[in-house]
């Protein structure tokens, strides 16, 4: 069998599962609502999230460039180059997105993201981020990890010119540290999301030319090294801005 029909058949696998899967998940997530999601929904959220890449057709690969192991509590942070980490973080790790209160209203993904503990931040409201920053931080008090884009939204192949105090005043007040793990899309125009309905994005993501993506992890940043949120945010930035030289110029 050529490689193509061999992708193509592990493709149709993929979606198989997912289906399946997302039927199971939609269905429970009509149980009665509780203060905090369920652990057994959270690994069956993370499962149908690898099997969502694994329909995709994309090769995600985790590089562990951590010298030291993973805190037993941190804060996920990565670049927002794409759509495609929505499942791609939970997908590699145990973690509590934050994402766009748009997501919610996703087409069954959306019911599914809700009912695995995702918090949701209409980012153009003040009222909003405040309260999204109160139930991360009580997200954190419980044990819990959550995983945040710091640029505030997908900024495509290049990062913003910062990245937005907020999170990193959380981490000192909270004492849970920064996990820095940046993300390298091999066909960025590919997997951008710009404008386009969900439907054609995922379409193109499968019919990309390059389907590798790399998650480059790196060690947690302790909030105690720094004075304040300014100089917290800063530093980190400026290690985004290394990577960024070092995979993409």
């Amino acid at each position: 069998m050529s490689r193509l029909v061999l992708r193509l058949a592990w493709i149709l696998l993929g979606w198989i599962e997912l289906i399946l899967l997302t039927l199971v998940l939609y269905t429970l997530s009509y149980l009665p609502a509780r203060p905090t999601p369920r652990r057994w929904y959270i690994r069956l959220f993370r499962l149908w999230s690898g099997t969502f890449v694994h329909a995709l057709g994309v090769d995600l690969r985790l590089h562990q460039k951590n010298q030291h192991p993973l805190p037993k509590q941190f804060i996920l942070i990565a670049n927002h180059p794409s759509a495609f980490e929505d499942i791609g973080i939970p997908a590699l790790f145990d973690v509590h997105s934050v994402a766009k209160v748009e997501v919610r209203d996703w087409w069954i993904t959306g019911r599914i993201s809700a009912a695995a503990g995702t918090l949701f931040v209409r980012r153009e409201s003040k009222e909003s981020r405040k309260n999204v920053a109160e139930e991360i931080t009580n997200a954190l008090r419980n044990g819990l990890n959550i995983a945040i884009y710091p640029e505030g939204g997908i900024n495509g192949k290049r990062l913003q010119d910062d990245f937005r105090y907020g999170i990193f005043d959380i981490s000192k007040r909270t004492g849970v540290p920064i996990l820095p793990v940046y993300l390298h899309y091999e066909s960025q125009d590919d997997f951008h999301w710009g404008d386009q309905p969900l439907a054609q994005k995922i379409v193109e993501f499968m019919l990309t030319k390059n389907n590798r993506v790399n998650y480059y992890l790196y060690d947690a940043i302790q909030p105690e090294q720094f004075e304040d949120k300014e100089s917290y945010c800063r530093f980190v930035h400026e290690k985004y801005l290394a990577w960024q030289k070092k995979y993409l110029d």
